[in-house]
């Protein structure tokens, strides 16, 4: 089932703002499209006042047309000094240079995922400032053993893996640093097929979705590589191949989903095996990757400029940002262990 925005019905663009007169203080670091907030909303905390630091304008407008945020701008010009006393940090930095996808340069000066650097800076001057540091939940990519040590040595927390598949149809495994106890949780039992708005899939569980998901897949790097979630048009597993290999080489697959009539391709029995009907398939809609990130329906359609003109995204920036975003409901799930 695809949820829409009126199951969350105090998005600020059909509903008005949701700040509180009373309730906490938050700082999200890259915020994104403010995936954080709706993470608060839905694990029901209450928010004062939250302050953002973002330099993507399609992920500021998409936040700016559902909240009123405190937009601070680039994270390297922010003086922490203006900051009020906080009760929590977000803080998803950039991951290009953890990511084994990327080049992994690690945290060496220079790179983007440095900016790592700002959380410490910033938690420091809080407990500096004020005494003690706020509650922080911090979210990285999978990472060589070195990277790991170097954020838990400096964050003081061990960082715990959780995949988005337990709380949605998208595997996504990430890593999650936080200061306080995250709550023990079950599988919800959400598949790929169930958030599909037409067509079939293979597997029940989605690839991840990053920010590249735009530029669209093909068969090849689908059924090698893993990568960039299709769907297909009547197209079901049928059996598997007599032949040695991966499990993942051995699929046969039918657009009618009837008795294999097989044709094998070259190349080690490596490209996938289909009927020689035509095969069609196609990318998740920007909706369906809402749905694998546990985001409402339709929220990234539309971006706010800072004069208050409203605007369409296009799928190419909603796919951008889905991808650079959190899964909202483990976030909501990690919000229920914050001591407030």
């Amino acid at each position: 089932m695809i949820l829409n925005k009126n199951d969350y019905p105090s998005l600020n663009a059909l509903f008005g703002d949701y700040s509180e007169d009373e309730g906490i203080t938050v700082f999200s670091m890259f915020d994104g499209v403010s995936c954080g907030r709706i993470a608060l909303q839905r694990a029901n905390i209450k928010v004062k006042q939250y302050f953002t630091s973002e330099i993507d304008k399609y992920a500021s407008a998409i936040s700016r047309c559902n909240w009123h945020n405190t937009e601070l701008g680039d994270i390297t010009k922010v003086n922490f000094n203006d900051l009020p006393k906080l009760d929590l940090i977000l803080c998803g930095a950039p991951c290009q240079d953890l990511s084994f996808a990327g080049h992994q340069k690690g945290f060496k000066e220079g790179t983007r995922s440095s900016l790592f650097f700002k959380l410490i800076e910033c938690l420091e001057n809080q407990e500096k400032r004020f005494g003690v540091k706020p509650q922080f939940i911090v979210e990285q990519v999978k990472m060589k053993k070195n990277n790991l040590e170097t954020m838990e040595n400096l964050l003081g927390v061990k960082g715990v893996m959780i995949n988005s598949s337990n709380f949605s149809a998208q595997n996504r495994q990430r890593y999650y640093f936080c200061n306080f106890d995250i709550p023990e949780y079950k599988d919800k039992g959400i598949l790929l097929k169930d958030i599909l708005e037409n067509g079939h899939t293979d597997r029940d569980k989605s690839h991840c979705i990053d920010a590249n998901y735009f530029k669209g897949g093909n068969l090849k790097s689908y059924f090698e590589k893993h990568r960039r979630q299709l769907v297909f048009n009547r197209c079901l597993q049928v059996g598997e191949a007599d032949i040695k290999g991966y499990e993942s080489m051995r699929r046969v697959y039918s657009p009618e989903g009837k008795a294999p009539t097989l044709t094998t391709c070259g190349g080690g029995h490596r490209e996938p095996k289909v009927y020689v009907k035509p095969l069609k398939w196609r990318k998740l809609t920007p909706k369906e990757c809402e749905a694998l990130q546990t985001v409402p329906i339709d929220y990234t359609a539309h971006g706010a400029e800072v004069d208050g003109t409203y605007k369409k995204i296009s799928n190419t920036r909603r796919y951008h940002a889905l991808g650079n975003g959190w899964t909202v409901d483990v976030i909501s799930h990690i919000m229920k262990g914050l001591k407030l």
